[in-house]
């Protein structure tokens, strides 16, 4: 029973944090105006309904009233003409038309009241639904200026987050560059120094080029200074060998 419990408890809560996300309070508050726009309009119909109604219990009542008149004259018509029977029939419909007019005058008196009633309550409705709707908007432009700085939080936050990469790009590059520019200047240095030897400068190509052709020179020197002195020492030989 227990862990059904947990179980009802968790399932309401991820519902409850599901439609939390899925409504919009705008929609709620624009969904609540048009309901209270109905129930005015509601009022507004029931009050031109009391109204329509009083209007026809007037009529009615006018031509009871006017009723009750013609049979008061035909009463005393009958009477003047000795017809006290006939008088006396028209003055007893004229009492039921008058009691008909009372009751006709207590409901109009009933519909007064409740147009009254009905007036009232729609005016105060009226003032709370105007109130509610200047509460809808400011709060829907409230709600709307968050989300607008919500959204623009979580913009900046990415681009401070971007520019931080980028940051530490740039970082990385100025430690490479750094390290490249060292190793430059100590291969540099090791050249000078005669440690390492650049065999793609142009400069020493020339220069074992020029070391070479002293060699040439000098070995051809030689050669022609041993030759010479061959010359010089083959006839002394022969003449000795005779």
């Amino acid at each position: 029973m227990g862990i059904l419990s947990r179980m009802s408890t968790i399932v309401k809560a991820k519902m409850t944090q599901f439609l939390d996300k899925a409504e919009d309070p705008r929609e709620t508050l624009d969904y609540s105006y048009e309901k209270q726009l109905e129930l005015l309009q509601n009022v507004k119909r029931g009050i031109v309904d009391v109204v329509t109604a009083k209007r026809r219990l007037e009529l009615q009542g006018a031509k009871l009233k006017e009723n009750v008149n013609k049979l008061d004259q035909q009463a005393r018509q009958a009477l003047a003409a000795g017809r006290e029977d006939l008088a006396r029939t028209a003055l007893e419909r004229k009492q039921v038309a008058l009691l008909q007019v009372q009751g006709l005058d207590s409901q109009i008196a009933d519909l007064e009241k409740e147009q009254e009633r009905l007036t009232m309550a729609e005016s105060r409705l009226a003032a709370k639904v105007e109130a509610f709707r200047t509460r809808k908007e400011t709060i829907k432009a409230q709600y709307s200026a968050a989300e607008a700085q919500v959204r623009i939080g979580e913009a900046a936050t990415g681009i401070s987050e971007e520019m931080a990469d980028v940051g530490m790009a740039i970082e990385r590059a100025e430690d490479k560059t750094e390290k490249l520019r060292a190793r430059a200047s100590a291969i540099d240095e090791l050249v000078q120094a005669g440690t390492l030897e650049d065999y793609t400068g142009t400069t020493d190509v020339v220069e074992r080029e020029l070391a070479q052709i002293s060699v040439s020179q000098n070995v051809n020197q030689e050669l022609e200074a041993m030759k010479r002195q061959l010359g010089t020492s083959q006839p002394k030989q022969l003449k000795e060998g005779k």
